[in-house]
């Protein structure tokens, strides 16, 4: 038997993945998939005083790492649920997230409601002074004599 000498070639040990030219499914090679930015989880209020509840009725050594597994939460979690009963923020637990509503001052609704009366009323006026305007023009075009209104009183 005689060896024959391979030219030393680092690419050469290299096996190059083969291709599927449309061959078997098994041997081709999953798609790589980069999955999406996972979404924090929100705990419903209700939620929390059930998790609570539960921890707080462990007596067993491990009943509460199994409950923190079930549930998918960590220990900080739960420590900073109890903290919040413990100050008397059971409300807190469900509170609203934004800012708050600003307060309404009862001035200021009634300020609000006089200007909105203003722009309407010489809106009207406005009107009333165009109509009259008009009628101006139109007795003057049929000749007739409209009384002044220092006649008109007297």
């Amino acid at each position: 038997m005689t060896k024959t000498k391979e030219p030393h070639d680092p690419l050469s040990l290299v096996e190059a993945p083969e291709r599927s030219g449309g061959g078997s499914t098994s041997e081709a090679t999953p798609p790589t998939e980069v999955s999406a930015k996972a979404k924090r989880r929100r705990f419903k209020a209700e939620d929390k005083r059930r998790i609570l509840r539960d921890a707080d009725a462990c007596k067993k050594p491990g009943e509460l790492g199994a409950i923190l597994r079930r549930e998918g939460i960590y220990s900080s979690m739960l420590s900073q649920w109890r903290a919040a009963r413990e100050r008397g923020e059971i409300a807190g637990l469900s509170k609203k997230r934004g800012r708050r509503p600003k307060e309404v001052d009862v001035r200021d609704q009634r300020i609000v409601e006089l200007e909105r009366e203003v722009r309407k009323l010489s809106r009207r006026a406005e009107q009333a002074e165009a109509i009259i305007e008009v009628q101006k023009k139109v007795s003057q075009l049929l000749g007739i004599q409209l009384l002044s209104s220092d006649e008109e009183r007297s």
